[in-house]
């Protein structure tokens, strides 16, 4: 993977502009840039969407299918949401100023399947550095090549078909996470020298093996063994379960990137001929930016363009430093792009993914 570098000199002013303004913001209203009381209780009401389900389905004796089936998919959605609304900001280290409070808030990833160093590895560091930057942004990058998500990538006969089998990849997503995603990444990382000291690789390999064990052990073997219901049963609610997470969380995160209006870079050279900040402008998308319950509910990752800029405050400040995002671009004319709700972003993802699977030669307008 190439390190590339971005300018320091190009658009420099709209970076330290906007920064100052930031600042300002925090300091005229004298507030913190980390969690506060709101946060908190989100925090509490998401993983409590997760876990309470199933508490009750493990302590009422249920056995009727549909119930079953209806708590597992609000597991699901509470799944996804305890990865958008706690888990996000605790690993990016702006739910508290204090590292104890992160580490503990981020041990949420656990309870989702997720290992939280190579979640970070991989989002923190690859996909917000290297924001559409084919071969680093491994969040545009897919396996075999079953999806094309920039005009970069190889096209292959099948991808025409892809608007409407990607719903599908979308939702399995985070079975490679609880299964097989963590013990490929972890080699990849250590061959990149992301991981670098023979200790960090050994611990972390240890932690995944544990972590995995557990959470199988607890989400899925515990339910076969307390539940009336046959064990291919549960099989079948633990899959639906995570197929409502994954296709959540996808759809959350591939609608702020892989847009009509952004941009994808591919180049061998190192050095990028544009300031960071700005690349993030030409990359990223809001949408339902007006919905203060849907924005609530996960984790003000519709405000994209304000986290992949400032990723160090947590969430809940984002719809108010929206404006002064907004403003700052339009006086330096750069794009801040927006949708005006999910759906609308949904359907041009789509339209997108029809588009670069339909024309080999695809160019983004």
């Amino acid at each position: 993977m190439v390190h590339y570098k971005f300018s320091k000199h190009i658009n420099k002013e709209f970076a330290q502009i906007l920064r100052s303004r930031i600042n300002d913001y925090f300091k005229e209203n004298q507030l913190s840039r980390n969690a506060n009381s709101h946060m908190i209780g989100k925090s509490i009401f998401v993983l409590a969407l997760y876990l309470a389900p199933f508490v009750f389905m493990l302590s009422a004796t249920i056995s009727s299918i549909g119930i079953l089936f209806g708590l597992w998919i609000i597991m699901g959605i509470g799944k996804a949401f305890v990865g958008t609304a706690v888990m996000h900001d605790a690993l990016h280290g702006s739910y508290s100023k204090k590292k104890s409070i992160n580490m503990l808030m981020g041990f949420s990833a656990f309870a989702v399947g997720a290992n939280p160093k190579i979640w970070q590895i991989q989002h923190n560091v690859l996909h917000h550095t290297y924001t559409n930057i084919e071969h680093a942004d491994e969040d545009i990058v897919t396996p075999s090549y079953l999806l094309r998500f920039t005009p970069n990538q190889p096209h292959k006969w099948f991808h025409k078909y892809q608007h409407i089998y990607a719903g599908f990849f979308y939702g399995i997503s985070t079975l490679t996470w609880i299964t097989i995603k963590d013990f490929i990444k972890i080699f990849e990382y250590r061959g990149e020298g992301l991981i670098k000291s023979k200790k960090d690789f050994s611990k972390t390999f240890t932690i995944i093996i544990i972590q995995k064990i557990f959470y199988l052990g607890f989400f899925l073997v515990l339910p076969m063994v307390l539940l009336p219901v046959a064990p291919w049963m549960i099989v079948i609610m633990f899959v639906t379960m995570h197929f409502v997470t994954g296709l959540l969380l996808t759809l959350i995160f591939q609608t702020a990137h892989v847009m009509p209006s952004s941009e994808f870079l591919m180049q061998e050279e190192e050095d990028i001929e544009e300031n960071w900040w700005v690349h993030q402008l030409h990359t990223t998308t809001n949408y339902a930016t007006s919905s203060r319950l849907f924005s609530w509910m996960i984790g003000g990752l519709n405000f994209q363009i304000e986290h992949h800029l400032f990723p160090n405050i947590c969430h809940v400040h984002y719809p108010k430093i929206a404006s002064i995002v907004k403003n700052t671009a339009a006086e330096f004319n750069l794009p801040y792009n927006v949708q005006k709700s999910f759906r609308s972003a949904v359907v041009q993802h789509f339209n997108l993914l029809h588009a670069l699977g339909r024309q080999a030669n695809f160019k983004m307008v």
